[in-house]
């Protein structure tokens, strides 16, 4: 099942968004620094007492403003409340209780959604503020103090909220099943992909609505195994965004991608490629997913012997950061090329999944290092002294050396190429994570 959500609500000028960076600032993962790797999200991953779950920041609500910007501020809300699993309203003990928080306390109780009442700027350490017990007049339950900007408190709000998570955070799917997310920009064609695969298939087993609340899962069976295409929402630059409500279509592909073992990446033929595009491909490739670039609509592209050649090498030279990834040229609208779509994912999947033996892997290493001696510094070479996978989807290699800091990025890279030159990992990005021996040793 995707991720509980969270939505961090309130009226304006409270700290919600203090609170926001303060939740995930403090678990947020390092990811490494790739072109195309979207930073600007108004959501993200986080994780307490072992569960993980989406934290969306929203703007203020001012429920009884006409202000253009403060209606579609407050319709922002409203659909964040709609998408969340849980909401936590975001108070001032400062002001105390007004008007806009009955109103907006009003509004969350409608929803039927578990709601958890933080009092923020609560910054002294010691006995709670007499203040806090003010706010069990809003009629939501125990106010929880915090200080969005120490941090105080936090843990205990937290242990709240997931107390209304749902038990289990697997899907409803078996273990072999693969997870297709079709991701891209509006009218790229993604929704008639899915119609064209649904439409052509007779052993279609269900349309399985509700699965990550605003998309339909549509399961297909094939000889190639059993598909679950997950179909989202357009992902749009940021400056297009003129409504706020359209933020959390671009959470829904997201945790579509994160829900996802591949990624199709669909790419419209007759715009090309975007800086949208690679931000979509950029998120895919920071969740260590595999990927597949579709370019659609090709059948409208007038076309000589040498434009797919070219188209190809253009994208190759776009999709530089992701250089393992392949292209396929489809049309959803006629068919084209859609059957051979099964086989590229499932064979991206599969190498996805690749595991490769420490003895293997250590042949290659030593061929490696025989072939490219290792660089050194001010008399100091590098040495690597074993590798081996620590996991799969992404494959990740941990590599034991004597300097880590002598373990340049082109090394590396050159490792890499030659891990793909023996066993392909077409499709799919690769990690490398490098462990320090005592340098005394070396």
């Amino acid at each position: 099942m995707p991720l509980p959500v969270v939505a961090v609500v309130g009226r304006p000028n409270v700290g919600k968004s203090t609170l926001f960076n303060k939740l995930i600032g403090q678990r947020l993962s390092i990811v490494e620094d790739t072109p195309g790797v979207t930073r600007d999200r108004i959501y993200s991953k986080c994780e307490w007492r072992g569960r993980k779950f989406m934290v969306v920041d929203t703007g203020g609500i001012e429920p009884k403003e006409d202000d253009k910007l403060l209606t579609l501020m407050r319709q922002q809300a409203e659909i964040a409340i709609s998408h969340a699993d849980v909401i936590i309203l975001v108070t001032d003990v400062r002001s105390g209780v007004t008007a806009n928080d009955y109103a907006v306390a009003d509004m969350l109780q409608r929803s039927g959604k578990p709601i958890v009442l933080c009092v923020n700027k609560c910054d002294t350490l010691g006995e709670t503020p007499m203040e806090v017990y003010e706010f069990y007049n809003l009629g939501i339950g125990e106010p929880f103090p915090v200080s969005s900007v120490h941090g105080h408190g936090t843990g205990d709000m937290l242990d709240e909220v997931i107390k209304y998570f749902p038990e289990s955070d697997a899907d409803d799917y078996e273990e072999d099943d693969i997870k297709v997310a079709v991701i891209g920009k509006p009218n790229a064609g993604k929704s008639s992909l899915i119609n064209r695969i649904a439409g052509e298939e007779r052993v279609i087993v269900s349309d399985i609505a509700g699965t990550t609340r605003d998309a339909t899962d549509t399961v297909i069976d094939r000889e190639e195994g059993r598909f679950i295409f997950i179909d989202t929402a357009g992902i749009r630059r940021k400056s297009k965004i003129t409504e706020k409500i359209e933020h959390y279509s671009v959470l829904r592909a997201y945790m579509a991608i994160d829900r996802a073992d591949v990624c199709v990446i669909m790419i419209d033929a007759l715009e090309g490629f975007t800086e949208q595009d690679s931000k979509v491909a950029g998120y895919a490739h920071e969740q260590g997913k595999a990927c597949i670039v579709a370019v659609n609509k090709w059948d409208a592209v007038e076309k000589t012997d040498k434009t797919m050649d070219e188209f190809r090498k253009k994208l190759e030279n776009d999709f530089s950061f992701m250089s393992y990834v392949p292209f396929i040229f489809i049309s959803a609208k006629t068919g084209q090329r859609v059957e051979k779509l099964f086989e590229k994912i499932k064979f991206v999947y599969e190498q996805n999944s690749m595991r490769i033996s420490t003895g293997t892997l250590n042949d290659i290493l030593a061929y490696a290092v025989a072939r490219v001696e290792p660089p050194s510094d001010k008399g100091r070479r590098l040495k690597i002294y074993y590798m081996t996978q620590a996991s799969t989807k992404p494959p990740t290699f941990v590599l034991f050396v004597n300097r880590a800091d002598l373990f340049h990025f082109s090394y590396q890279r050159y490792i890499e190429n030659q891990i793909r030159t023996t066993f392909g990992m077409e499709g799919t990005p690769i990690r490398m994570i490098i462990r320090e021996r005592n340098r005394n040793d070396s």
